[in-house]
């Protein structure tokens, strides 16, 4: 057994609006001898989520806020590399939620082993074959009844939901999938790798106009990622009977004022539309059928992915102030070089 040090970010002040650099903290953890039932484990990768900006507030929700003056946490796989456990091996690959941090010292049973797949980078475990893929998965299939042939349409599509958004939804017989982006070159990318068939960028016009030309025969699902002019746009767009999945609305997260709703809300009884929110901790039941489903996706070459990683994990705060403002494609990582 020995002593380790670790890097760790805390929560040093509740932001008021956008969080900035003095929102975080870095400190320099020591962890002594592992006690009985105890690991250690290195963090290969940390994720940096949308969701956590809302746990920056001291506000109830489905998860508790991260607390003051204390390391935050989130989702991270690494590598066990002391062990106090016969369940949870030296070597096993782990994922975990004791992510923003180098090295992390905890029991064993916060820690689930991972099978590992030749060729698979542990990252995707973090994105595409984890919590980012299922949220897709679940989204489409539980939350907004996919049906073959829906026209789908999805906010935010170049992020690490959307883009899993799009292929998903092609592989489970839509349609037609149209995306919305930031840039151009995500605008290409949705079109040319992530299986859309159009996609348009919002910052180039009004979202109900660009929309209106990319869905002459109107929408059938709508995969919310953004909120705001996004769901106004696809209320629009609506046909009878659709289904919205309200899986974030980041455009809003940053907001110091409360922010008008929909004008066009009445379109949900008019149309008979379900608009249905979700997080995924209730969903977790449907994880075995996504794992066999996107195993057999992957193993196929039916899958495409792509990460931005920033390396040191002192660079989380700046990752997460990147992804917050669209500067990544696919998911956001910090490798944490521990």
């Amino acid at each position: 057994m020995s002593q380790a040090t670790s890097t760790q970010i805390q929560l040093a002040a509740r932001p008021t609006g956008w969080p900035t650099a003095e929102t975080f903290r870095t400190v320099e953890v020591t962890y002594g001898d592992l006690e009985p039932g105890q690991v250690r484990v290195a963090n290969e990768y940390v994720s940096v989520d949308p969701y956590m900006r809302g746990r920056m507030n001291d506000v109830k929700s489905y998860v508790p806020p991260f607390a003051l003056d204390e390391t935050m946490t989130g989702g991270a796989v690494g590598r066990v590399v002391e062990s106090a456990s016969d369940d949870v091996p030296v070597g096993a690959l782990v994922l975990h939620q004791y992510g923003w941090r180098d090295v992390v010292q905890e029991d064993a049973g916060g820690f689930q082993v991972l099978p590992e797949i030749p060729g698979v980078p542990s990252s995707l475990y973090l994105g595409i074959l984890g919590m980012t893929g299922l949220t897709a998965y679940v989204g489409l299939t539980t939350i907004a009844d996919l049906h073959e042939g829906d026209t789908v349409f999805v906010s935010g599509a170049a992020g690490a939901v959307g883009t899993a958004v799009g292929q998903i939804a092609r592989l489970l017989g839509a349609g037609r999938v149209i995306g919305s982006a930031g840039s151009a070159e995500k605008v290409e990318l949705l079109t040319s790798r992530y299986g859309y068939d159009a996609a348009f960028n919002y910052k180039d016009g009004p979202v109900r106009e660009q929309l209106r030309e990319v869905t002459p025969d109107g929408v059938d699902v709508f995969f919310d990622n953004v909120g705001g002019d996004h769901l106004e746009a696809a209320l629009d767009r609506m046909n009878t009977g659709g289904r919205i999945a309200l899986c974030g609305a980041i455009s809003q997260y940053n907001d110091t004022e409360r922010t008008p709703g929909p004008d066009n809300l009445a379109n949900a009884i008019t149309r008979g539309l379900t608009l249905r929110g979700f997080t995924l901790g209730g969903y977790l039941d449907h994880a075995p059928r996504f794992r066999e489903l996107m195993t057999g996706w992957f193993s196929e070459e039916k899958i495409a992915y792509d990460e931005t990683v920033v390396d040191g994990i002192e660079k989380a705060p700046q990752a997460f102030l990147d992804m917050m403002s669209g500067g990544n494609v696919g998911k956001m990582l910090v490798r944490t070089g521990a």
